[in-house]
């Protein structure tokens, strides 16, 4: 059974049909990124995984349930990463965590996983004088504490610095290791690339591709640019194989290719390739 099944995910509201018909699956384990812009419908169809929102019409089963009636335990077994979070500013770290882990049946330990987030030189310290990315890492703390089997996380890394976003991702990185299942949406394509097992786009209310980030829109099939240096300056040829022209390179220069570049299609071409025509207004 997968953690994440929707088929023909539908919401309206009023005249604006948020999400038409989206069907999407998510592996137990798996790392998926839901990319799109504003007004996509990704944040409507996350809240309804979430069981923060009813839906129109389709069938959606999370962790084995429907989150539209389903309980206290299984919501025990959730996580949420909200992209702001409201808190008692004054508490400490240790304070909020352990009253979060209060919450749940079978909490972790609360340092051990102040621990895991990297905060321990600032367990003693009031929510009010972290960092951003000190923030952002008890936000993840309160949404493992209960030992979630899936986190939902929701533009985790907006506003962080680069070494705060790398930083971030090595957490990521450290629960999927640990068989945690994680949704993500983010803006940032890089981030997409850097830890998602697959990528879904989603604009103007439907999904409009599902695959990982080197194969998304047939970014493997694509054809690539070679550009190498050679006596006359650099020389470029745009071909659908790539490997075999590199390979003839080679034996013409004798091993190493001067200048040798192969280029394909980004992440982000393909992103905003997809993207480009749908309406994207604010979601309700």
């Amino acid at each position: 059974m997968d953690a994440i099944t929707v088929r023909g995910l539908r919401k309206r509201y009023g005249a604006l049909e948020a999400v038409g018909g989206i069907d999407l699956t998510v592996g137990h384990g798996e790392v998926f990124a839901l990319l799109g812009p504003n007004g996509a419908g990704k944040t409507t169809t996350v809240e309804i995984l979430e069981g923060h929102r009813f839906r129109d019409s389709g069938a959606v089963s999370v962790l084995g349930e429907d989150p539209g009636g389903a309980g206290r335990n299984w919501r025990a077994r959730i996580g949420i990463v909200l992209q702001t979070v409201s808190d008692s500013a004054e508490l400490t770290v240790r304070e909020t965590v352990r009253h979060f882990a209060t919450y749940y049946p079978e909490s972790h330990d609360p340092d051990e996983v102040i621990e895991l987030v990297g905060l321990t030189e600032k367990a003693r310290s009031r929510v009010r004088t972290l960092s951003g990315g000190q923030r952002r890492r008890l936000d993840v703390a309160l949404g493992v504490i209960g030992r979630p089997d899936l986190v939902f996380l929701d533009e985790p890394t907006t506003g962080f610095d680069p070494e705060a976003r790398r930083h971030f991702w090595d957490l990521i990185r450290m629960l999927a290791q640990d068989g945690t299942t994680i949704l993500l949406t983010t803006h940032y394509l890089d981030e997409a690339q850097q830890l998602a097992d697959r990528v879904g786009i989603i604009a103007g209310g439907r999904l409009l591709a599902v695959d990982t980030p080197e194969r998304l829109g047939g970014r493997a099939a694509h054809r690539a640019r070679v550009r190498w240096q050679d006596g006359a300056g650099m020389r470029e040829e745009v071909t659908t194989t790539p490997t075999r022209l590199v390979a003839e390179l080679a034996e013409r220069y004798g091993g190493e290719v001067p200048g040798l570049e192969v280029v394909r299609p980004s992440l982000e071409d393909v992103y905003l390739s997809m993207i480009e025509g749908p309406a994207t207004e604010d979601e309700s």
